[in-house]
């Protein structure tokens, strides 16, 4: 059987990337493929309760520390219990957020913790995705987006437009340093033309 692949969605919070996750899942479904769309935090029944704790509450809820550590125990269960059984089968798993958001959002209120996210991940997860699309846009735009929402998940919203900014930078920084698996798409523009794009690069006909 042949193994499966992850595709990860990353970017800022109201740039896009759940509806282009769930527009590429449904695409490959109609092509009766296996696929698996999930999402971080959460995916598994136990990632999801941590979920709560983090995009929850005050921004200053919990240092940036506790943050790495939270995720990579929500991360953890989700490999364990969603991801890998779905590409042990061959199926493509659709991830709305992976590693790099913890990369670039600590990265982005800690920059000094980078290499300490590098190393719990490597130690705890040891798996990154085969392809990743990072949606970019205006930050003004995605924060009001993000915002107008309501959901109720606006702990990293509350953290202001400068924070965003960096956590924009730090997803731009992501694909140019890896240009092999992160392919950096425009959000600016209608969804449909954006979608054409991403099943272009992922290698389906839209």
């Amino acid at each position: 059987m042949n193994a499966g692949r992850l595709i990860t969605f990353e970017g800022m919070d109201g740039c896009g990337k759940s509806t282009q996750a769930r527009i590429l899942a449904e695409s490959l479904d109609s092509k009766g493929l296996d696929v698996v769309l999930t999402r971080e935090p959460g995916g598994s029944p136990g990632a999801e309760e941590i979920r709560r704790l983090l995009v929850e509450g005050p921004p200053e809820r919990w240092s940036a520390e506790t943050e790495i550590l939270l995720f990579t125990a929500a991360r953890r269960d989700h490999l364990e219990r969603t991801i890998r059984p779905a590409l042990d089968r061959g199926a493509t798993v659709i991830s709305d957020r992976f590693a790099d958001s913890t990369r670039v959002y600590q990265g982005a209120a800690r920059p000094d913790l980078r290499t300490l996210v590098d190393q719990i991940h490597d130690a705890v997860i040891g798996k990154d995705p085969d392809l990743t699309f990072i949606i970019d846009m205006e930050t003004a735009e995605a924060l009001k987006r993000g915002l107008d929402r309501n959901s109720g998940e606006h702990r990293y919203e509350e953290m202001g437009q400068s924070f965003q900014d960096r956590v924009r930078q730090g997803f731009r920084a992501l694909a140019s340093d890896n240009p092999n698996r992160c392919h950096l798409i425009d959000g600016n523009r209608d969804v449909n033309a954006i979608a054409r794009d991403i099943s272009r690069i992922a290698g389906w006909n839209p």
